[in-house]
């Protein structure tokens, strides 16, 4: 995720002070079963230059605070990321997630993927399990499209950038996916799928999911 030019190169304050300035991280408005929701916006995510410390410890006094005692859905934009640029990588994600107190990861009750990818479909559905403890993959709902994410969060209390929209548009006229509405691929999963190395999965856990 980072490398000692990048983040070392930063103090932890100013690695905060640019998470804070890049507005990666909002909590804003609701679902539509009134549970809180964060929005998480990966391409703003400077991840050369914020390490997995700086970016846990950011969470715990910045955003966790304002989620403690509540129900809460997050949605995460994926829309535009690029691996050299903004990809964290599923190991870093892993760790911030396995950071969280209990108590905010039982609240946490859905994930709303917006723009997956195939790729990153493929490597969740394939590795999900296997990477994320405590049931969070189960929690995903892949929405396609943005008009899709509006029959989950109410559309007048979340604010998307523009720049989600004018992919959306794109992806219109040029469609990679089926057009479903939101879903999770776990479903689709059975018992009968073949046994997984996980020396295989910690070697691809460090990629991005672009």
């Amino acid at each position: 995720m980072d490398s000692p030019a990048t983040s070392a190169a930063l103090s932890d304050s100013q690695q905060h002070r640019l998470l804070h300035k890049l507005d990666l991280f909002r909590l804003q408005g609701r679902d539509r079963r009134g549970r809180a929701v964060l929005r998480v916006v990966a391409k703003f995510f400077p991840a050369r230059y914020v390490s997995v410390e700086a970016l846990t410890k950011y969470l715990e006094e910045r955003i966790l605070p304002g989620l403690e005692g509540r129900k809460f859905a997050v949605v995460y934009v994926h829309t535009g990321v690029r691996r050299s640029e903004n990809c964290p990588g599923i190991s870093a994600l892993r760790s911030i997630y396995e950071a969280f107190p209990v108590s905010v990861k039982r609240n946490l009750e859905a994930v709303y993927f917006v723009h997956p990818g195939l790729q990153a479909r493929l490597f969740l559905a394939t590795f999900g399990r296997l990477l994320f403890a405590g049931g969070l993959y189960e929690k995903i709902r892949y929405v396609n499209r943005v008009e899709f994410l509006w029959e989950e969060v109410r559309r007048k209390e979340v604010e998307l950038p523009e720049f989600v929209y004018e992919i959306d548009d794109e992806m219109e006229h040029r469609p990679i996916m089926a057009d479903s509405g939101s879903e999770s691929d776990h479903l689709r999963l059975h018992h009968g799928a073949p046994f997984m190395d996980p020396a295989a999965v910690s070697s691809y856990s460090m990629r991005c999911i672009a």
